[in-house]
């Protein structure tokens, strides 16, 4: 079995990449699909990740484009969702139109090889990793990270750096996993 075998779906950053390498990257890990789960799916520094271009890069490349950003973006229209001007992303996670959007993720697994796509490079700043990956991979769903050296990082080991970076391993009678919620809640007050 291949690397990229081995994973359900991927998530990536498009970040400052040229097209030419965001299409090489997401090529190298056999992706079908891109679930573009960017609330504002726009970029003026760089347009190509704009919704009404990429399509146009992706579809001579055999890729096919979803915008999933209503369902499972990171920046909630409702205000509800926010608490200190931050999403909520545990909130936001209860919510239907967002557990019928990870269902569709889901379903798209079935034929297509599927990479949710966000504009941060790290997925420990991106509510792609922090919000959808973590549901997914509460469904028992696989996910690689694709980073910007071509790397897929499972989604586990981002886990562990996680626990790192909080600093959430040293409570010595906390259990992994409200560690790892601790974890999850603490980044994401300060993921964009």
């Amino acid at each position: 079995m291949t690397a990229r075998a081995a994973f359900d779906l991927f998530t990536i950053g498009h970040s400052n990449h040229p097209i030419a390498h965001f299409l090489s990257l997401v090529q190298s890990a056999g992706v079908t699909a891109i679930a573009d789960v960017r609330s504002v799916p726009f970029s003026r520094r760089f347009p190509w990740f704009s919704a009404k271009q990429l399509p146009g890069h992706l579809t001579p490349a055999g890729i096919a484009y979803v915008p999933l950003g209503d369902a499972l973006g990171g920046r909630p229209s409702d205000l509800s969702l926010l608490r200190d001007g931050v999403a909520d992303y545990e909130a936001m996670a209860r919510r239907d139109t967002f557990r019928a959007g990870l269902d569709r993720v889901a379903e798209g697994t079935r034929r297509f090889r599927v990479c949710l796509m966000c504009s941060e490079r790290e997925p420990l700043d991106c509510h792609r990793c922090l919000l959808v990956a973590r549901a997914l991979a509460e469904r028992n769903m696989t996910i690689g990270h694709i980073l910007a050296d071509g790397t897929i990082e499972p989604h586990g080991r981002t886990e562990e750096r996680l626990l790192a970076l909080t600093k959430t391993d040293d409570d010595l009678f906390a259990d992994r996993p409200a560690r790892l919620a601790a974890a999850y809640r603490r980044r994401a007050g300060t993921a964009a």
